[in-house]
């Protein structure tokens, strides 16, 4: 049976009344590689499928109604459970998907605790962020929540699901335990054990919360290199490095991965070619031919203008004899 027609019979089991009866969009998930990997991916969204119509399910028999809420009207959580990246992937998938096909399946807030007609995101985060990009308004179940009860529910959308990197589960972890919340809870926010909180939060009590947002969330570095890394730090050299390499101008341009990688090189004391970023050969009005790429090997052009390309092959030998001309006068002063 299909993860629609699954959502289909949960949600027309909990009554007539209640929000259409149309498939869920489950959360964007990494997509590991390899056949048995794409296979258990494709089980874990049939699964998201059916948790989403169980907690439409638990929501309509609770009383629970859906409503249409103004992005402007909702705060995102008071503890934040990703690290925010210029470049995701997942969620330009969901606006693409919330473009066409609408928005599927309702986010979860609470009546804001200070803020009169404002509400609090339990979960649901990507979905509120496509729809302030897409200019509509927000499906929402409105429900009454402890500041325990919304740590939970957000925590236990994505934990369960290979949604959060292990850093964005190490930093949550670091942040529900700075806001008060003792090991059971914040155990329950997750869904693992406490021995796994105890690890993740060694992991991000020891390496600065500015390196780790700097990085972002890594999706494909685990604990191992995380806590390698720590060790690395404790040199004062490398952690020097670690700092000038995230000052650089080309650093957040990077991937995230990427950046792990650079920062684990500068760490070890690795030299990391450095590209020029002002090598850009452009027209008076700013147009780009070519570019100049410096490293301690050499250097390499790359002519982007085919008009260019043409302009230089007719006339590179003319630029050779110029060149030695001119180097061979500056070689007899």
């Amino acid at each position: 049976m299909k993860g629609r027609d699954i959502l289909k019979n949960m949600v027309s089991s909990a009554g007539s009344e209640g929000p259409p009866k149309t498939a869920p969009q489950s959360q964007p998930q990494h997509k590991p590689a390899g056949a048995v990997r794409a296979m258990n991916l494709s089980l874990g969204r049939l699964g998201d499928e059916a948790a989403a119509a169980k907690e439409l399910r638990s929501a309509l028999a609770a009383g629970d109604r859906v409503v249409e809420l103004s992005p402007t009207q909702i705060d995102a959580s008071f503890i934040q459970d990703r690290i925010p990246t210029d470049n995701d992937a997942a969620l330009a998938e969901l606006i693409s998907s919330m473009r066409e096909s609408g928005q599927q399946v309702p986010i979860l807030v609470r009546p804001h605790p200070t803020k009169e007609n404002h509400y609090q995101a339990a979960y649901g985060h990507r979905r509120l962020r496509a729809a302030i990009v897409l200019e509509r308004s927000v499906k929402a179940i409105v429900r009454q929540l402890t500041d325990e009860e919304l740590i939970v529910a957000q925590g236990q959308e994505n934990g369960p699901r290979v949604d959060l990197s292990f850093i964005e589960r190490a930093l949550f972890a670091k942040r529900l335990d700075a806001h008060g919340f003792d090991r059971d809870r914040i155990s329950q926010a997750l869904s693992v054990d406490k021995p796994e909180i105890s690890r993740l939060l060694q992991v991000a009590d020891v390496i600065p919360t500015e390196i780790v947002l700097a990085v972002g969330p890594a999706s494909k570095i685990g604990r191992p290199r995380w806590l390698a890394f720590a060790d690395l730090l404790k040199d004062k050299a490398a952690a020097a490095r670690i700092a000038e390499s995230i000052a650089e101008g080309q650093f957040r341009a990077i991937d995230t991965n990427e950046r792990f990688a650079r920062l684990w090189a500068q760490a070890q004391g690795a030299k990391v070619p450095k590209k020029d970023s002002a090598g850009k050969i452009r027209t008076r009005k700013g147009i780009v031919l070519a570019s100049i790429e410096r490293t301690t090997k050499g250097a390499k052009i790359t002519i982007t203008s085919e008009e260019f390309s043409k302009f230089l092959d007719a006339r590179m030998s003319d630029l050779v004899e110029q060149f030695e001309k001119e180097n061979a006068s500056e070689t007899n002063h």
